[in-house]
């Protein structure tokens, strides 16, 4: 793992509470066959995710979630179609991908060693998925413009520019690298807040994907809790000609996720031609789709993480 990837102090012996409300064993066997079932039908489908109607994957998405014992709540804004967009949302666990891809389907960051996999990794090639090679500083410009490019073409791009998983009851502030893609593409930032409510609303920590937990123990875990409640909140859009930066905009859009005091709820005004002065992108602002871990070496649980969900081509 590089030393320089941003972490967060979040592990599950301190910070994912035990459940009182627990499944079955056998509930959570059916559910878990549930979830590979619809995961496998993701990757045989992938190289056709962008000709299916966005009504089908959303279905999709929200029915993967539904399948591990997870009910969905989507609330708020409706994300802009027709546009490119900027879906930056905090991040929590594996479910929030297709929680993502159920507000709008986009394609997402994945490590740059998955390409090299046999069979899946043409599969995920042809379904959309954006490689970025997080061992190789260097490269994080051209990255960038990749995304920019996808925007540009009037693609949704979905990044966790906390660049690692928090416990829901923390987060982290948003890296900026990202938001440079929105600026040279002149799209507009979707922000979306993702949180966890047990049985009795209170914030929930058994979804939660963090430090060192083994997946398997993780997928067990949201299998086997009764009542876990998915909340997606979809926040008012920003426009990057409402901020000269990347900084003001990654702010911008991370205290609203965070529900900060004082984050500005403009209209999004109609988007206009302009120039955005900063445009160099050092590597201490890189944002992440995951823990650090699966953007590094790529080994263990965790890392296959990544692996399994850029399978699905959102």
């Amino acid at each position: 793992m590089s030393v320089w990837l941003p972490s967060a102090p979040c592990t599950p012996r301190a910070c994912v509470a035990p459940t009182a409300a627990r499944a079955t064993a056998l509930r959570a066997a059916l559910r878990l066959t549930a979830v590979v079932v619809l995961v496998l039908a993701g990757v045989v489908l992938a190289p056709m995710s962008g000709r299916l109607p966005a009504r089908t994957v959303r279905w999709w998405s929200r029915t993967v979630v539904r399948a591990a014992g997870v009910r969905v709540r989507i609330t708020g804004a409706t994300a802009p179609t027709g546009t490119g967009l900027l879906l930056v949302a905090n991040h929590i666990s594996w479910l929030d991908i297709p929680l993502l891809a159920a507000v709008r389907p986009a394609r997402m960051l994945a490590k740059a060693e998955i390409r090299r996999w046999p069979v899946a990794g043409t599969l995920v090639a042809r379904g959309g998925v954006l490689f970025i090679d997080r061992d190789r500083l260097r490269a994080l410009p051209a990255t960038v413009a990749r995304i920019a490019d996808a925007l540009r073409a009037g693609q949704a791009v979905a990044v966790f520019p906390e660049g690692s998983t928090w416990c829901g009851r923390a987060q982290g502030h948003f890296r900026r690298a990202v938001f440079q893609a929105a600026l040279d593409a002149r799209v507009p930032v979707q922000p979306v807040r993702i949180r966890y409510r047990d049985r009795d609303g209170a914030a929930g920590t058994a979804a939660a994907f963090v430090g060192d937990d083994p997946l398997l123990t993780s997928l067990w875990r949201v299998a086997s809790t009764r009542g876990l409640v998915a909340e997606v909140e979809v926040l008012p859009a920003l426009a990057p000609d409402t901020h000269p930066d990347r900084r003001t905009l990654a702010t911008a859009a991370g205290a609203r996720v965070r529900g900060e005091a004082g984050a500005e709820i403009e209209v999004m005004p109609a988007l206009a031609p302009g120039g955005h002065p900063d445009r160099r992108v050092p590597v201490e602002d890189v944002g992440a789709t995951a823990r650090p871990e699966r953007f590094g070496a790529g080994e263990g649980p965790s890392g296959r993480l990544d692996g399994i969900m850029s399978r699905l081509g959102l």
